[in-house]
């Protein structure tokens, strides 16, 4: 695709957040968490990203931009695998305003980087909220019912200027091992054409691109054909896939993309502070080429630095570092084309 080089340093969203952020959101500080915002904007300018997010700033986790602005769901005493508290929807949501878009609006503001926003996707919330008996027919009817609401949010940050869309689903990777994991609440073919409603928009302005991160972590071997039925269903342009451990199922990910699409490697491990070495990833990255067309590529970290605000994976100077030996990674593939 012709202008995936507008986006090629690319991050999934959430960043640390100051550790004085905390105690203004939950003083209802909106002054103080728009500060953040502008200075965490600064802080992706300089190190030349080439998309700017919010950094997730306003928010507690990677799925609260639905569970704010939502009524439809309550959360739980209970806690997952991966320590997130666990949601129940008590009845088919319906949105009440817009999620992100007023943020993407101020995004807009404060610089002339194409602003990009992350959500959690509708077949992820479905598969991890629906429970018999609280009220909701079925996981597909509420899985179609969060496609409407995110489907119409995309068309509004679209409107409000923003580029790049990023729907996060956890879950995807693990239905394309040769082993599958556990689905959830929604079969892996009700999730597919989930998320293929959300996606699927009636036009794409010039530049626009939407992209699905399936996981943040490769199985251990990758079922091709189940990797390819994923990429068929969902039209998403970008697919984010983890590339930062150098293993075949990483490869196995990326070969079974359809030409068309773009992909967005995760080269780097923003769950460790120790720095890649760069003649490794690139070789990595060298190997794509021989079956890919890196035109159509990006980089960028293999997952969000914190996708709960309280539970960063890195401090912030180990962010940093991490975002700037994806920055030099970039330049290594594309010299300064961006």
């Amino acid at each position: 695709m012709a202008d995936t080089f507008n986006y090629r340093i690319d991050h999934h969203g959430s960043l640390v957040r100051p550790a004085e952020l905390t105690a203004a959101r939950a003083a209802g500080d909106a002054e103080a968490v728009h500060t953040a915002v502008k200075e965490a904007v600064a802080f992706q300018r300089k190190l030349r990203t080439t998309v700017v997010t919010d950094g997730d700033f306003p928010r507690e986790d990677f799925r609260s931009a639905v569970f704010d602005a939502v009524p439809a769901f309550r959360p739980t005493e209970e806690t997952d695998a991966d320590g997130l508290t666990r949601w129940v929807a008590e009845s088919l949501p319906k949105a009440n305003g817009p999620l992100l878009a007023d943020w993407a609006a101020r995004l807009t503001e404060l610089t002339l980087i194409a602003p990009k926003a992350s959500l959690p996707s509708p077949a992820y919330l479905a598969a991890t909220t629906f429970r018999p008996g609280f009220g909701v027919p079925s996981a597909r009817e509420l899985g179609e019912a969060l496609a409407e609401i995110i489907r119409a949010e995309i068309e509004l940050l679209v409107s409000k200027g923003v580029r790049l869309i990023q729907l996060n689903n956890p879950l995807l990777l693990g239905q394309l091992a040769t082993d599958p994991a556990e689905p959830g609440a929604l079969s892996f073919e009700d999730a597919l054409a989930v998320e293929a409603l959300a996606v699927r928009l009636n036009e794409r302005p010039e530049g626009v691109r939407i992209g699905v991160c399936p996981g943040w972590v490769a199985p251990a071997s990758v079922d091709r054909a189940a990797a390819e039925h994923l990429y068929a269903e969902v039209p998403a342009d970008r697919w984010i896939l983890p590339f930062d451990q150098g293993t075949p199922a990483e490869l196995d990910l990326v070969r079974a993309l359809p030409k068309d699409r773009d992909v967005c490697l995760g080269v780097v491990d923003a769950t460790v502070p120790e720095l890649e070495d760069i003649d490794t990833v690139m070789a990595r990255i060298d190997a794509v080429g021989e079956f890919k067309d890196l035109e159509d590529a990006a980089v960028s970290p293999s997952r969000g630095f914190a996708d709960v605000a309280s539970r960063p994976l890195l401090s912030a100077e180990e962010q940093r570092r991490k975002l700037v030996l994806v920055e030099t990674l970039a330049r290594y593939c594309w010299g300064n084309e961006f």
